[in-house]
């Protein structure tokens, strides 16, 4: 099994397409690095320094050729949280970044990447819906000249009043400008020159020429910024370790969904693992540097593919660009009006929530869109922590049940050979021999602890039976809650006197009921590979007509 870790193969034999799409993606990631910086809290310059570090290392180490990586929706929202709670002490908040940094690498190298794919689908929506509905409403502030207030997405929601009646016309106006270029740039254009590039060059200019008034970013420092050691505080290190694992199971999550979009795009299959440890090397490296975290971005990513981009190659050179960007046009980007930012955030947070599951709505199983519509309130108005764990608990008790209930109809309690059609013609004579005697009971499928309860109620009712046959053949697994029900079974059996018999035991099986010591209450003579096995002994023992010998 090759490594989660590693450089990899730079051929050079795209390196056309490479450089297109490396530039282009660049293009797309600057006015947004800069947006996400904003919206966290740590300045438009961590912005930039996170997609560059990010997209850098996360190439250069990951296992998706074409993925192009920085700041999200999703890891700004957490950061900016991150952010806001460590305010008196900025450092802890970045040595929360490389934390996840390194939970990261420990996911990708305990190769547990494959697993994170595993929540369901409702949970993801749910989830993403409610990131893109925070990212709008933290947009309205600065779309209307102010901060955002304390409090998170309630604040802006409770001081949006007082902003709409005070709102500064030039920064309104520098953000509708903004908002109608994301949405309405024709398309010919759109493919030629971003979107979001056209809006913030534009916002830009009407604010420097017409629109004077307007808040903008104002100075940003030029040069490297300086590696910082972790910061660490005894009564805060609990809370810090919750952060990190939001943001490295969050940035985990984020990365590998958009690693299965790009494989989709370019037929080729991503390493999740080395995935994982390149987004936290990239995570690691960013937080070091004062930068905000990134995972995988889809729609630079997509922009790259489109644009010819298939090796780390051009993911790399994307942060190569924004780099020469960020050390030499660093003076022009203090111009930049917040308000411009917000109008694209927007259209990034309407980008985010799923549109797609919410057309379904009508027709979606009503569990999913429960789930879905809790995991999606729960991010917006609670946390991001108690969303995904509510919904993923919600989830998996719905699938517990629904397995229960499977596993529960595969018990099947035979009193006569006619019950059961899968009887041949030697074992419907045999059990007719023993007719009223014996309860034949089939378990079909794996027992689980889903299905404990209703098996040790199913099996416990045979009063008036000399012998309950207890067929596992077809039961490939078996749980301890399971294990634990039939043991209770053949002790109420025996306290009876009635005799139990076992069936077809897979290996599997019998370990498990082996190692609880279930095995010991059944005797070896007692345990048969076949029902007509079982079902001749039983005939011998009761000593009925027509008795044949085995």
């Amino acid at each position: 099994m090759p490594s989660p870790f590693g450089f990899p193969r730079l051929g050079l034999e795209n390196i056309r397409g490479d450089l297109y799409g490396g530039v282009t993606a660049a293009v797309v990631a600057l006015p947004l690095a800069l947006a996400f910086g904003v919206a966290s809290g740590a300045g438009p310059v961590a912005g930039m320094y996170g997609a560059i570090f990010v997209g850098f290392f996360a190439a250069l180490f990951g296992g998706t050729p074409s993925q192009v990586s920085g700041p999200t929706g999703p890891m700004t929202v957490v950061m900016a949280a991150i952010i806001t709670r460590y305010a008196h002490e900025p450092a802890m908040a970045f040595t929360v970044v490389m934390m996840a940094g390194l939970i990261q690498m420990g996911f990708g190298f305990a190769r547990i990447g494959r697993y994170i794919s595993l929540m369901p689908y409702p949970v993801i929506s749910g989830f993403m819906s409610g990131i893109g509905c925070i990212i709008i409403i933290l947009q309205f502030a600065p779309l209307l000249g102010y901060a955002n207030p304390a409090g998170g997405p309630l604040g802006a929601i409770g001081a949006l009043p007082g902003f709409i009646q005070s709102a500064l016309p030039h920064a309104f106006i520098a953000g509708l400008v903004s908002l109608g270029i994301v949405f309405f740039l024709p398309p010919r254009i759109g493919r030629a020159v971003p979107a979001p590039l056209v809006a913030l060059v534009a916002g830009t200019l009407a604010v420097v020429l017409v629109l004077p008034n307007a808040p903008v970013i104002g100075e940003i420092p030029s040069g490297m910024p300086d590696p910082q050691l972790p910061v660490f505080g005894l009564e805060a290190f609990p809370s810090m370790v919750k952060s990190a694992l939001v943001l490295a199971f969050l940035g985990s999550i984020d990365s590998l969904l958009t690693s299965l979009i790009a494989d989709n795009v370019t037929h080729s299959y991503h390493d999740s693992d080395r995935e994982l440890v390149g987004q936290g090397i990239g995570n690691f490296i960013a937080g070091m540097m004062g930068a905000i975290p990134g995972a995988g971005a889809t729609m630079r990513t997509m922009i790259n593919v489109r644009s010819g981009g298939r090796t780390p190659v051009s993911g790399m050179l994307h942060a190569v660009v924004l780099l020469a960007v960020m050390l030499g046009l660093g003076r022009y980007a203090a111009l930049i009006p917040h308000a411009v930012l917000a109008g694209i955030l927007i259209k990034v947070g309407i980008d985010i929530i799923d549109w797609e599951y919410l057309k379904r709505v009508r027709t979606a199983p009503r569990a999913g869109l429960i789930f879905m519509f809790v995991v999606l309130f729960l991010t917006v108005l609670v946390d991001l922590v108690t969303a995904v764990a509510v919904g993923v608990v919600l989830a998996s008790l719905l699938f517990v049940k629904r397995m229960a209930d499977l596993q529960i109809s595969g018990i099947r309690s035979i009193v006569a050979p006619q019950d059961d059609p899968s009887f041949s013609a030697e074992e419907s004579e045999s059990f007719e021999r023993i007719q009223g005697k014996a309860l034949y009971v089939h378990l079909g499928g794996p027992m689980s602890f889903g299905a404990a309860n209703e098996l040790g109620r199913r099996l416990s009712s045979q009063a008036g039976y000399e012998a309950l046959v207890l067929d596992l053949s077809a039961t490939p697994f078996m749980d301890s809650s399971a294990s634990l029900s039939v043991e209770g079974v053949i002790r109420r059996s025996s306290a009876r006197g009635q005799e139990v018999l076992l069936v077809g035991m897979v290996p599997a099986v019998e370990k498990i009921l082996a190692q609880l010591k279930v095995l010991r209450l059944v005797p070896e003579a007692k345990r048969f590979r076949s029902r007509l096995d079982a079902f001749r002994h039983v005939a011998e023992r009761t000593g009925s007509r027509g008795e044949e010998t085995a």
